[in-house]
């Protein structure tokens, strides 16, 4: 049952960039590297700090000429409370400051999780929204949906000493001024579990915008994802 749950996972997002996979298309790649620090509270409450950024390597048109230049993006870093609020869910929010091109921008996020255990399977259905401010930009909301699932690669559980693998597909609907975009995201990840308070995940984070209107844009991360629980 899991094989066939990530198989259609990826079926569901190939269909939708088929069309936009022909289109006249650029693209970046680089790498994403990030670091969490995990804590558990009284009262079932959780928080979450997070830094985060992009260094770009390639980019270009697709087919056509490229760039090969390493550039600093942009750096991100959030805190995010959490509460459980029933047997498989809870609430979250918190603020997530980017700094990019010599500007600072803020961001206010909310979410609601719930989580769907099967014997050696989990899926997690995240809905979220976020609200970013700068000076220069007119104020950004976006509202999106993440499915994951994260399946064990030894036994029925992630234990200590044990790879597993995540399967990340978000949509994200973006409204800002007059303007809409969708954003498609598709991260698969190879994890271990290295200790009870220490885990780093791995692999790419693809994602797709700019198809509605514009001429798509395919972005490409390797990621590296350090978790540690304080």
């Amino acid at each position: 049952m899991n094989t066939k749950a990530l198989l259609f996972i990826i079926l569901v997002v190939l269909i939708q960039v088929k069309s936009a996979v022909f289109a006249q298309a650029t693209y970046r790649f680089g790498i994403m590297p990030s670091l969490n620090l995990n804590s558990a509270l009284k009262n079932n409450w959780s928080l979450n700090a997070k830094a985060e950024s992009r260094q770009l390597f390639r980019s270009g048109a697709v087919n056509g000429d490229a760039v090969n230049e390493y550039r600093y993006v942009l750096t991100d870093l959030s805190m995010i409370a959490a509460k459980k609020v029933g047997l498989n869910s809870r609430i979250a929010g918190g603020y997530l400051m980017r700094i990019e091109d010599g500007e600072i921008s803020h961001r206010l996020i909310q979410h609601f999780i719930i989580v769907q255990k099967f014997a050696a399977f989990r899926l997690a259905h995240r809905f979220m929204s976020d609200q970013t401010f700068s000076e220069s930009e007119k104020p950004e909301i976006r509202i999106r949906y993440r499915i994951s699932s994260e399946l064990p690669l030894n036994g029925e559980s992630v234990d200590r000493g044990e790879f597993y693998v995540k399967v990340n597909n978000e949509y994200v609907n973006s409204f800002q001024a007059k303007d809409y975009d969708l954003e498609i995201r598709l991260v698969p990840l190879l994890g271990y579990d290295i200790t009870d308070n220490f885990k780093i995940e791995t692999g790419p984070d693809y994602r797709l915008n700019s198809f509605v209107s514009n001429s798509p844009r395919h972005s490409y991360w390797m990621t590296l994802n350090i978790f540690i629980e304080i």
